[in-house]
Parts: structure tokens; sequence; C-alpha cells
């Protein structure tokens, strides 16, 4: 196997849903040289884009890391599978499609342990309002007032992340939340206002009725940038690492096999 290198300013190790993100962000500083890894294959999968091909892509070594876990005694020891992402846009190219946020007292129990406000789930709202373009919020949404206000405090408009209104609606489905109603659960039309807690349909990461991962969210329109290198079919292999002046450890690259090479990339700025 022969061996070469290259230099990037940030290597971003995973091409997933936050690793598309994350290419976006920072190859938008023309001056920043970025490398985003990916060890399964490009999204050009045609089941990948059809809603109902989740079901072609979970359990398929093309898509999906195969993983399943170990016995669980509480399901008579039954092993279950554990679908990850492959390919371009991680789980969000094989997943259900359901956009949901987490709940916000999680946000702010994770600023709390770890002593750094930004986790809290305002600040963290405020992230997701700045990438998302919520359906709610579309001209025309509201048929009354054109706009649906009520959702903006909770909602972007003008991202790149889409949400739509999920397109299916069973019978069944409505019989179950009214049941689920006179039982004492409350219905809700929005999952994501930071508490979870109720019954109702999901929102779904579509756009036009196809599913919008975050490698079409994200990756797509940073294609074009000269300082945005994106390889797919490369494994990491090893990190390298070195000591910081503050006497600290410092991941400066690593090593990948890429096409029968082993590629040596060191990364002058951060690996991520």
């Amino acid at each position: 196997m022969s061996e070469t290198s290259a230099t990037f300013d940030y290597v971003i190790i995973g091409g997933g849903t936050a690793g598309c993100l994350l290419a976006n962000r920072l190859s938008a500083e023309p001056n920043h040289r970025v490398l985003l890894l990916e060890a399964g294959k490009t999204d050009s999968y045609p089941w990948i884009h059809i809603p109902v091909g989740y079901l072609y892509c979970i359990g398929n070594p093309r898509t999906d890391w195969m993983y399943h876990t170990e016995p669980d005694a509480g399901l008579n020891n039954r092993v279950q599978r554990y679908p990850r992402g492959r390919v371009l846009g991680g789980c969000s190219s094989i997943n259900g499609m359901i956009y949901m946020r987490g709940q916000a007292r999680d946000y702010d129990a994770w600023a709390k342990i770890t002593g750094d406000d930004s986790w809290s789930w305002q600040n963290a709202l405020a992230d997701f309002k700045a990438h998302e373009n919520h359906y709610r919020l579309d001209q025309g949404a509201d048929p009354i007032t054109g706009n649906n206000s009520r959702f903006s405090d909770m909602h972007g408009s003008g991202g790149e992340w889409r949400v739509e209104k999920q397109r299916l609606s069973w019978d069944v489905l409505d019989s179950f939340a009214d049941a689920a109603e006179q039982a004492g659960i409350e219905k809700i039309d929005d999952f994501n206002a930071g508490d979870n807690a109720g019954v109702g349909y999901f929102d779904v990461n579509q756009r036009s009725g196809w599913r919008w991962s975050s490698s079409k969210a994200f990756l797509r329109p940073a294609r074009g940038r000269s300082n945005l290198t994106i390889w797919t079919g490369s494994q990491a292999q090893k990190l390298s690492w070195s000591t910081a002046d503050n006497g600290q450890p410092r991941c400066t690259g690593l090593s990948l096999s890429r096409a029968g090479q082993t590629v040596q990339v060191t990364a002058n700025r951060e690996v991520i």
C-alpha cells in the first residue's frame, strides 16, 4: 500500500449530520482549508431520497454500518439492529426523517453539568432557528395572517434545514390520538417547543415529498467552494498527537486509508 500526505486547516472526521453542517460553516471562511472525511459512499443511491426508501437503506451495508446491540436481558437476550449511516449525510440519509430537537430540560442540565451556558436550551434554540426553514413560517402558511407568528418564537425560516408537515395521515392514527387525549395525554401540534410530552404527528425533514438530509441541506451548497475538499471511501485509522504549548495533548492529524493508499493528513488548526 502506497503512502501520501496532505495538509488542511480543519479536518472533519465523518460526513454525517453534524459533519455536513460543520463543513458548510467552516468553509464559509475562504481562508479556511477544510477536509471532510466519510468512510461510506456518496448519497447517490436512489433509495436514500425516497422517504419509504429507509426500509432499503437500514440493514444495507451500502448505507448502514450494520451495528447490533449486545444481548439484552430485558428482551429475552435478543440482539437488536442498531442502524448508523455509512454514507454522506450519515443517519439523516437513512433514518425515518422525524425532526426532533429533544427536551429543553436536557439542554439546561448539560449547561449545568459542563458549566457552559452555550449548551442551555435558549442558546441551542437560537442555533436551531438560525439554520431552520420551517413550513409553518412559509409565506401563506396561515390562511388568515399569511404568516404563522405563533411559531416564530420557536422556529426559523430561510435556513438550510427544511422541516415540513408529513403527508401521512391515517384514520387509525387519529383515533389513537383521540384515545390518548381521553386518557389524559394532551394533543400537541409542535414536538419541538422544548417539551415532547403529548400526542400528535411528527414534523419531518423533507422537501416537496423528498428526503431532506444534511448532505442536501448543508453540503451541496458548499461543494463549489475551492477551499472545501470531500473524500468519501476514506476510513480513519489512527489519530496523531503532540503536546501543545500549555502542556496539554493536542490532536494534529490522522492517518487514513483511501483508494488503496495510506494518507497522512495534518490539521493546522483542529481535527473534529
